[in-house]
């Protein structure tokens, strides 16, 4: 063969090779991007809107509640919210907290589930209170002591503050249990929790009947005025999905939460396996949850994105849904959803910034 020959076939190949990749980064759907979220990854490419209707399907409130009754009953195996009380100690102290100011007192919660697992939580009261609470929920870091100074910084502005730290973590035991055909496992991991999986028996409980209980019993006991809450990370996406369930918490804001399932595209931003539980994203996706926790009467539901976090859900994955989602529930009488982004920062936390946004959107709300 001619030398000529030879380099018109080497270009022609070059060129059928090249159409060819081509034709395969056009084709490139939404889980196939890859996002720069932790100063590793590739740029973001085309950050193109998403159709929210391919992924949601409500098409007005009587199919959010239907939805939302579907989850309790694969939660609970109930068709309503528990009506447990847990059990409370009404002025309870602890060292560690003996430096808040503006603070009344302190309750213990203490809420006896299945499996042997145990939950404490507190119940933070100030001196000068605005009537209002906010549930403030820890990631997996560690508990609730790790936030102590978002606690604070709500104690001064007047809210009373229900503190709770994720299944196993903080105050919370890590029980060891009989598993049929395994043996004894002791529990310390949240992966662990699908060998306790059952028809009778959801692990999601461990996460929600504490919260269900804390509300049960401060309804009875006290009255406040309003119900919100606010999460880091783990407790970012429980701040996702309780008040998805339970309409009485109004206004509820997630801190490096949760991102669809679709866009996670980083090892880092997989997580724990509540994250991704199957049954669970199967009933409603995340773009559903977002839904559940905006709409209705007084409702909003902030997720919030540490531009330069560390840890997990940062850069700009979340430009795809952001729009269209928040006009999604636009059309519903009342609700909202929207996403702020804290770039103030270069940690996985809840900054200053965060905080001081928080408080004041609930206070003029």
């Amino acid at each position: 063969m001619s030398k000529p020959i030879k380099i018109s076939l080497i270009l022609i190949a070059v060129f059928l090779f090249g159409t060819f990749v081509g034709f395969l980064l056009s084709d490139t759907s939404i889980s196939d991007l890859n996002y720069n979220t932790n100063g590793t990854g590739q740029s973001t490419q085309n950050l193109n809107s998403i159709n929210i209707n391919e992924y949601v399907k409500f098409s007005n409130i009587e199919d959010i509640h239907k939805k939302r009754l579907e989850l309790i009953n694969f939660i609970w195996k109930s068709n309503s919210l528990p009506s447990q009380q847990p059990v409370v100690d009404t002025n309870f102290n602890d060292d560690r907290f003996s430096d808040l100011t503006n603070l009344q007192k302190i309750e213990k919660i203490t809420l006896e589930m299945d499996h042997g697992f145990i939950s404490q939580s507190y119940l933070f009261l100030p001196d000068n209170a605005n009537g209002k609470l906010i549930i403030y929920h820890q990631g997996h870091s560690g508990g609730f002591i790790n936030g102590k100074q978002t606690i604070q910084d709500f104690l001064n502005a007047g809210f009373s503050v229900a503190a709770f730290s994720m299944p196993l973590h903080g105050l919370n035991n890590q029980p060891t249990e009989n598993i049929p055909n395994i043996g004894s496992v002791k529990f310390f991991k949240h992966n662990q929790f699908v060998l306790l999986e059952s028809e009778n028996f959801s692990s999601l409980e461990l996460f929600f009947s504490p919260i269900n209980s804390t509300l049960n019993y401060l309804e009875n006991h006290h009255s406040f005025e309003e119900f919100f809450m606010v999460g880091i990370s783990g407790g970012g996406w429980t701040s996702t999905v309780y008040p998805a369930l339970d309409t009485r918490i109004s206004k509820s804001f997630s801190v490096a939460g949760s991102l669809p399932l679709s866009l996670r595209n980083v090892i880092d931003d997989v997580g724990d396996y509540e994250q991704f539980h199957p049954e669970l994203y199967s009933i409603a996706n995340y773009f559903e949850l977002y839904v559940l926790n905006s709409t209705g009467e007084e409702r909003e539901f902030y997720q919030i994105f540490n531009k330069n976090d560390p840890c997990c859900f940062a850069g700009d994955a979340y430009k795809i849904y952001h729009e269209p989602l928040k006009k999604f529930v636009s059309q519903f009488d009342s609700g909202n959803f929207d996403i702020m982004i804290d770039d103030s920062h270069k940690e996985h936390k809840i900054s200053k910034n965060t905080t001081e946004f928080i408080i004041q959107h609930l206070l003029n709300s």
